[in-house]
């Protein structure tokens, strides 16, 4: 489905376009997959018995990071499904819970990195199925106006940048991430 995040669509979506309003949503949620397939290799490569390790004592630690990953994404996500158009406020904490997956606290490393990967199973089948008039509704976040698809393409845009925090503690660990392995890994096989 080619869809639109400023527009009303103008033709009919069973005749296939290629790009036509520039963000196909096929491409939004196959890539966020591919990012979230690294963010849950990510959190199975890190020693399990070393969770809660963070490089200096101000920043969060690693599972706090990749739960963050989570509880956002299936939080934001949830709310766009329900239809919310208000991302922002003083309650907007209190709105954002209800849609966390119901994950312990101090959940495993094998655990969270399954947690990650159902929720994007859930996420994607269900924002697969609505309709491009649901992506080009208009919402704000923390009072910016955009488009559903927008917010979507933010949710993923959040992931990579706390994706790539999980990766440098892989690094300050002696851990390659799985992106620079497979990238190793085809230059060695060219």
């Amino acid at each position: 489905m080619v869809i639109s995040a400023r527009f009303k669509p103008a033709r009919d979506f069973d005749q296939p376009e290629y790009n036509v309003f520039m963000v196909r949503l096929e491409h939004v949620l196959d890539s966020w997959k591919t990012v979230r397939q690294d963010t849950a290799a990510a959190v199975e490569d890190f020693p399990a018995d070393d969770l809660d390790y963070r490089p200096t004592p101000d920043v969060a630690t690693f599972r706090e990071i990749a739960r963050h990953i989570l509880d956002a994404s299936h939080g934001l996500t949830g709310m766009l499904l329900t239809r919310e158009t208000v991302f922002g406020g003083p309650d907007f904490r209190e709105r954002l819970r209800p849609h966390f997956l119901q994950v312990p606290k101090e959940v495993s490393g094998a655990e969270l990195a399954a947690a990650l990967r159902e929720s994007m199973e859930q996420r994607v089948k269900e924002l697969a199925a609505q309709s491009p008039e649901f992506y080009s509704e208009m919402i704000t976040r923390f009072g910016t106006p955009m488009t559903r698809l927008e917010m979507l393409q933010f949710v993923k845009e959040h992931e990579l940048t706390h994706r790539q925090q999980l990766f440098m503690y892989l690094r300050l660990k002696g851990i390659v991430p799985a992106t620079t392995r497979r990238r190793l890994a085809a230059q060695a096989g060219k």
